[in-house]
């Protein structure tokens, strides 16, 4: 039997998730240096809601980029931390989210934050073959014209058919 790496190799997933880790890791501790509770998976939300004002979840998501999912998960936890709130839309089931006062007075600080974060991405991809950002535009692009999932059911269909012409 052959003997297992000390390491297995870092599969795609693995990859993206230490990557995340080191980027909003460093993010959030810049944050929490300078006083502020806040975390980098609220920035889209905030940015969402800095330009339209109060919108739904739905809206929020559409602006963002992000899933609807993501955005209403991140928006608990922002209700959570006194950053939002939320007020009844147009009708029964529609929640708009408002930016509270305590999140408002933070926009200043996290402008500066944010500016820095951009300008240390710079400087990440000018170290870099390609910029990670450009990367990353251009895989979801990709993803946008065929979802991962349609790209294992591809994968496994082409190992079945390999295995079936082996067997016979």
């Amino acid at each position: 039997m052959p003997a297992m790496p000390a390491h297995p190799p870092a599969t795609l997933g693995t990859l993206l998730r230490h990557l995340i880790e080191k980027l909003d890791g460093a993010v959030e501790q810049s944050y929490v240096e300078s006083g502020l509770a806040y975390r980098p998976r609220y920035t889209p939300v905030v940015r969402a809601l800095m330009a339209s004002g109060p919108a739904s979840i739905r809206s929020i998501s559409r602006t963002a980029g992000i899933t609807h999912s993501a955005a209403s998960q991140t928006v608990a936890q922002m209700v959570e931390n006194g950053l939002v709130r939320l007020e009844a839309g147009s009708d029964a089931r529609e929640r708009i989210v408002v930016l509270t006062p305590a999140a408002k007075a933070m926009i200043p600080k996290l402008e500066q934050h944010w500016h820095a974060t951009n300008d240390a991405a710079r400087m990440l991809d000018s170290e870099l073959s390609m910029p990670l950002s450009e990367l990353l535009r251009e895989a979801i692009a990709a993803l946008d014209r065929a979802s991962f999932t349609q790209r294992i059911d591809k994968a496994s269909a082409k190992l079945k058919r390999s295995k079936s012409r082996k067997k016979a």
